[in-house]
């Protein structure tokens, strides 16, 4: 192949497309390495300890060393697993974030891919993710793995409710389910974590649940289940659950910043560094709620789910909707 004729393959939509789902993986596998590190340090600092130290400086490189060696183990089938379910299922937990993150403008003016209806199809593809998840549940063949699966998706069956009904909040007020659209609504300081605090809550603890971090990681519980949906894996079947994980609160907090923080917009600072730090700034608060607060009951979560947060995120929906009809 001459260098025209690649110039030309790369220029085309394909090439442009298999580009940028290339610059989204490199950027999601730093963001998985420095999201291990920053828990890292931010769990030690919370208990008095120092963390990470002497694998590169200030242990940057701890995590690469650690993902190096979980990449080269053996990949280990367990004998009467169902094989089919068992290895598809870390693919199609992994597959849908990068695909979600693909939505996502930057800076106001560069995403891979541009749609009127890109906040549901972040949405939809959350719920691609939560099939993948019983899969690995199910094929494992192992009563732990199969009632984490079964718990991972009561609960965010469950919690996708308030979590959508605080979005349509914002969804009412901008008339848009573009993503770009409902940052440029935002274009001053009128924020709508502003006029919708109740909304930026509930989307808050939802999106916690939803990526069943602490204090709502009970299809991973250690203390009850091993490991949960994941215990049979290891090598690269536990990395791709892994790097999901880091990826999905990275998603979750994009969405937030999107909906309730203004997007890129700010003073001063270019736009892509305003909205990294309102992005980590909320990775930041669900790593808090991780090591403060103590893990909830099964029945907890559920009713926290159905009988406080429901009702108030529909509350919210209606007085939103009966002051944008009367404005």
């Amino acid at each position: 192949m001459n260098a025209t004729s690649l110039s030309e393959h790369i220029s085309s939509p394909i090439g442009i497309l298999l580009a940028g789902l290339g610059l989204i993986m490199g950027a999601l596998t730093l963001n998985a390495l420095f999201l291990v590190w920053a828990e890292r340090k931010v769990s030690a600092r919370m208990q008095r300890r120092l963390g990470p130290t002497e694998v590169g400086p200030a242990g940057l490189l701890q995590t690469l060393a650690d993902m190096l060696k979980l990449i080269s183990k053996q990949i280990i089938t367990p004998r009467d697993v169902d094989k089919p379910l068992f290895h598809l299922a870390p693919v199609l937990v992994f597959a849908p974030v990068v695909a979600s993150c693909a939505l996502f403008p930057y800076m106001g003016m560069f995403s891979i891919v541009d749609v009127d209806l890109g906040l549901v199809l972040v949405f939809a593809f959350a719920g691609v993710g939560i099939i993948g998840v019983f899969m690995a549940g199910w094929g494992s063949n192992n009563k732990y793995a199969l009632l984490g699966a079964m718990r991972a998706v009561a609960q965010n069956i469950s919690y996708e409710i308030p979590l959508i009904l605080a979005s349509l909040s914002v969804v009412l007020m901008t008339q848009s389910m573009n993503l770009r659209e409902i940052v440029e609504a935002q274009s001053t300081f009128y924020w709508f974590i502003w006029v919708q605090p109740l909304a930026t809550v509930i989307y808050l603890i939802a999106a916690t649940a939803e990526t069943n971090r602490a204090p709502f990681d009970i299809p991973e519980a250690e203390s009850e289940l091993v490991a949960g949906f994941h215990t049979e894996y290891g090598g690269m079947g536990f990395a791709l659950f892994f790097f999901a994980e880091y990826t999905n609160m990275l998603i979750v907090s994009m969405v937030g910043t999107i909906l309730f923080l203004g997007g890129w917009h700010g003073p001063i600072l270019p736009g892509f560094v305003w909205f990294t730090l309102k992005v980590y700034g909320c990775i930041f608060v669900m790593m808090w709620f991780r090591w403060t607060f103590p893990r909830t009951r099964f029945d907890q979560l559920m009713t926290f789910c159905w009988v406080v947060l429901t009702p108030l995120a529909i509350a919210n929906l209606l007085a939103t909707a009966v002051v944008m009809k009367v404005l």
